[in-house]
Order: C-alpha cells, then sequence, then structure tokens
C-alpha cells in the first residue's frame, strides 16, 4: 500500500460533542500509524489549545491556525505569520465599528480589545476555550492568525478592502483572520509535497466551514455526519457524526484499516 497522508480536524471531527476523543477513533488512528502512513492533526487551533489533543491521541505531527503553522515530529516546518500593516489598520476600523480583536500566537491568545466580552466568551467556550486576556504589546510576538468577533451582520465586510487578509467563519460570532492564500488545504498540500506523497493519497477528513477547502483538494475528503450540508458538498465521502464512530467507520469503508 502507498503510504499515504491523514488530515483529521480535532473540533466536530477527533473529538466528540463532549469534546472527547472516542476509544474508536484512537484504535484507528493507531492502525494508521502502524501501517506507516502520516498522521498529522489539521486545525484552526493553536498549538497551545490543540495541546490537550496532541498528547491524549499521541500526534506528533499537527498543523495549526488553519495552515499558518505545520510540524512534523514536533519540530516546527512551515510559518507563515500575518502581514501586521494590514492586521494593525484592520483594528483600528473593527475597534471604531465595536468589533473586538484577538491576536493568536502558538502558545498565547490575547485580545486587543474589550467592547463585548460576552460575545467573545461564546465563541471561545465553543471549542472549550476561555475569554483571552488583555494584552495590547502581544502584536510584538509571531502572530499567526487573529480573531473577529463579529457576526453575519458583517459577512463580506472586509474582505476586498483588505486583500492580503482572508476571513473564515468558524462561529456564529467569529471569525478567523488569515494571511490570503493560507489555509488548511495549501499547507497540507505543502507538507505532502515535503513527503513525496501524491496528492491522490491525501485523506482528509473535516466538519467544519474552515474543512471545506481540505476535502476538495483531498484525494479522499470525508465529511463527518454532524457536518452541515454546505461543507458536505465539499467532500467525496459522508460518514457517521462525531459521537458515533465515523472516523472508524469511514476508514472501514475505504478499505484502510481492519475492522
Amino acid at each position: 500500500m502507498d503510504k499515504k497522508l491523514f488530515a483529521f480536524d480535532i473540533d466536530g471531527t477527533l473529538l466528540n460533542s463532549q469534546l472527547k476523543p472516542l476509544e474508536s477513533t484512537r484504535l484507528a488512528i493507531e492502525q494508521l500509524r502502524a501501517q506507516g502512513h502520516y498522521v498529522t492533526i489539521a486545525t484552526g487551533r493553536s498549538r497551545v489549545l490543540a495541546r490537550p489533543v496532541i498528547e491524549t491521541l499521541d500526534f506528533e505531527n499537527y498543523i495549526l491556525c488553519n495552515g499558518a503553522a505545520a510540524f512534523k515530529a514536533h519540530q516546527q516546518i512551515y510559518k507563515q505569520l500575518l502581514p501586521m500593516d494590514s492586521l494593525h489598520e484592520l483594528k483600528e476600523e473593527a475597534t471604531d465599528m465595536g468589533i473586538d480583536i484577538a491576536l493568536v500566537g502558538l502558545d498565547e491568545t490575547k485580545r486587543l480589545t474589550s467592547t463585548d466580552l460576552p460575545k467573545m466568551a461564546d465563541a471561545m467556550e465553543s471549542f472549550g476555550s476561555e475569554l483571552p486576556e488583555l494584552d495590547l504589546d502581544f502584536a510584538k510576538q509571531d502572530i499567526y492568525s487573529a480573531l473577529a468577533y463579529y457576526n453575519h451582520q458583517y459577512e463580506g465586510r472586509f474582505d476586498d478592502k483588505y486583500p492580503e487578509l482572508r476571513f473564515v467563519r468558524w462561529h456564529p460570532n467569529c471569525v478567523d483572520v488569515l494571511t490570503q492564500g493560507s489555509s488548511k488545504a495549501a499547507t497540507i498540500l505543502e507538507v505532502a509535497e515535503q513527503l513525496k506523497i501524491n496528492q491522490e493519497n491525501i485523506i482528509c477528513f473535516g466538519d467544519g466551514i474552515n474543512d471545506r477547502e481540505m476535502l476538495s483538494m483531498a484525494g479522499v475528503g470525508v465529511a463527518m455526519g454532524n457536518a452541515s450540508e454546505q461543507v458536505k458538498k465539499h467532500a467525496d465521502l459522508v460518514t457517521d457524526d462525531n459521537d458515533s464512530d465515523g472516523i472508524f467507520k469511514a476508514l472501514q469503508k475505504l478499505g484502510l484499516i481492519a475492522s
């Protein structure tokens, strides 16, 4: 069997609705590793927020911040930082509009404003995190992505004005702010090229809006049963949900693991 690259989203995919990995998921990943495949996380989370999953499921490889960073055997092999001039302009405009901004480093997320703390907390608590601390000097660190806390009322408002930035919604009250061209899909392809793994041997699992590109790009894109119809239409296969052994069942159906 050719060596394959398997990429798994975290929230709604590797984790069930109680934010825990299923035992069937653990067993499936162990089988893939035993076969010599390259198995990686591909998440919008930063390293500090992904660490519990990295440690629980023994991941050595992980793509973070929606593709802005990649690690192989815990060593960083890819980095794409946000353009700070554009980010500063966005922060000034967003603040005037009452939109809060937080900055994401590998191991810390800090907010720059405090306009609507409940809205920020609602978004962060949706995946088991908490309200970022206030730190006006955090922009001096390496910034991989940002969070802009606004709802669908402002959808598309900033896209044309900030062509160096990309806005990807992951919560009703929050979008990720990324470098234009940065995505899970692009970084998975970069890692695959480094490993000399062909695109048709890439298998991706996800459920969120920010997973659509990698599901479309993959040789096999698998959408979880809990994904929206908008996400499922980008997949080659729709499996059961994240509470019902969806990952294990899909890999069995594809003939990639044993029963």
